[in-house]
């Protein structure tokens, strides 16, 4: 069965052209759309140039990603940057399907306001020998689903949070796409 995939997102979307570039020409993995959540012309455009619909969500409430998520036929939801908590009626209508990726080795730095900046800030502060990402399904609790994969990277003393924001997003450009791949072609992943 094909896995068709559609991608959310909040910010500038280097991990969604990561993965759109990665699948392209894919029989088996398939990107049928794109949500994002606030207003991106380079998006827009990126999509555009790869015959992937794109939808702007600014002020959409989720019947309206789910809508869309059903009409594209997607079967897999894969969060890349998405900052919106995920409701319980879109994780019920797609059970052990929402993917997420978390600029941390969860478990810890995750949770409500652990996004981004504020969580490459609070490893900074703790003075964490490593950093890293972590890629998980989505329950109906921040960043607790089921872990799929952790990629880590040592840290030098006193790296500061802009520095460690360079090695994590380098990680999940290096690993997101690649481990979505693994994932959704595994026979036995559950």
């Amino acid at each position: 069965m094909v896995a068709r995939i559609i991608l959310f997102i909040s910010g500038g979307g280097s991990n969604a052209r990561q993965i759109i570039s990665y699948f392209k020409g894919n029989e088996r993995v398939k990107v049928v759309g794109l949500l994002s959540s606030n207003p991106n012309e380079e998006m827009q455009g990126f999509c555009a140039d790869h015959s992937i619909p794109f939808y702007d969500m600014t002020g959409k409430d989720f019947s309206s990603y789910l809508n869309i998520t059903q009409d594209l036929g997607a079967n897999w939801i894969v969060l890349a940057g998405f900052l919106k908590k995920v409701p319980v009626e879109l994780i019920s209508a797609f059970p052990n399907r929402i993917i997420n990726i978390h600029p941390s080795l969860l478990p810890k730095y995750g949770g409500a306001g652990m996004y981004g900046k504020h969580v490459h800030k609070a490893v900074s502060a703790a003075k964490e020998a490593f950093c890293g990402i972590s890629i998980h399904l989505v329950n109906e609790e921040f960043d607790k689903g089921r872990l799929l994969f952790q990629h880590a990277l040592a840290l030098l003393r006193g790296e500061s949070a802009e520095e460690i924001e360079a090695k994590v997003r380098a990680l999940e450009l290096a690993y997101f796409a690649a481990d979505l791949d693994l994932y959704l072609n595994n026979p036995v992943r559950n």
